[in-house]
């Protein structure tokens, strides 16, 4: 990997906290606050890379492919959380959307020292994922430069794979191996180098828009409402009874009967309650409709 000749934009001081350590509790609260109030319109300002990205994943599902997260440290474990919501959220398997730490499941709870260090580890670990042509690497570095994300990336690349990358350092910008480069500009920490503040912060917003927009466009969700979720506690299947409620103005016992004839799952349930029809029947239009509850429930009777 080539050298950086400049400091980072994450690694340089913030003038705005030169004094920290004086600061009452208030003006160190207030401070933290006025820092994380640039995050979100840095994030804004990369609309048009995040569309392309999210287009870019969509195409690659659509042709049988998955996403992987890559990072070490701070932005491995935002790309793992990410991946691990998606399940839950969308009804997806867990294999679709995955999550690659440097220093592997141990870092995830404890820092892994010199694990990021290391290109040859990140081309491995894309190795051992199998990853194809069909599929989408992101690399999550906040400083751009972590040699682990760099060695996974370039090997992806050269596998074929789509590649994308986000990194809150725009001194790098150039030197990064990604087809598409996310890089929301938040500026120095409030704790120099700390960039599990705002520079994880701008990372958890753009993963967040990531995989919200695919799994939007993959049918997912229907208005507003995650219809394909997976009820596996108390709170989602109270959801789920709430979301067949809305939609279909049924009194509490009967939106639960009608999940219950659906095994659980709130899409079929909603497709036998519009198109009337037995769960076997419904999971058929679903399927003729590519899990597209809306063109499921809209086709002409």
């Amino acid at each position: 990997m080539r050298r950086f000749k400049k400091l980072p934009l994450t690694e340089k001081a913030n003038p705005a906290s030169k004094n920290l350590d004086q600061l009452s509790t208030a003006q160190i609260v207030d401070l933290i606050n006025a820092e994380d109030a640039l995050v979100a319109p840095a994030v804004a300002k990369q609309r048009r890379p995040v569309v392309a990205a999210i287009e870019m994943i969509t195409e690659r599902f659509g042709q049988g492919g998955r996403l992987f997260y890559v990072g070490a440290g701070t932005s491995g474990r935002l790309g793992v959380l990410d991946a691990a919501e998606c399940p839950p959220t969308f009804g997806v398997s867990p294999s679709l959307v995955q999550g690659i730490i440097a220093g592997g499941r141990r870092a995830l709870v404890r820092s892994v020292e010199g694990a990021e260090d290391h290109a040859p580890d990140g081309a491995r670990a894309i190795d051992v994922k199998r990853i194809s042509s069909n599929d989408v690497v992101v690399g999550i570095a906040a400083c751009g430069m972590t040699p682990f994300v760099h060695g996974a990336l370039k090997r992806a690349g050269r596998i074929g794979a789509g590649t994308i990358f986000i990194t809150c350092a725009p001194e790098v910008v150039e030197l990064i191996p990604a087809e598409i480069i996310i890089n929301p500009v938040v500026g120095p920490e409030v704790i120099t180098g700390s960039t599990r503040m705002k520079a994880g912060t701008a990372t958890k917003l753009v993963l967040n828009t990531l995989t919200t927009g695919v799994m939007i466009k993959q049918g997912k969700v229907y208005g507003n409402l995650m219809v394909d979720l997976r009820a596996t506690n108390e709170k989602l299947r109270d959801r789920s009874i709430r979301i067949v409620m809305q939609m279909t103005d049924l009194s509490r016992p009967r939106a639960k009967k009608l999940l219950d004839q659906a095994q659980g799952r709130v899409k079929p349930a909603l497709v036998m309650h519009f198109c009337l029809a037995n769960l076997p029947q419904a999971l058929r239009l679903l399927k003729q409709h590519k899990q597209s509850l809306r063109q499921a429930i809209d086709e002409p009777k």
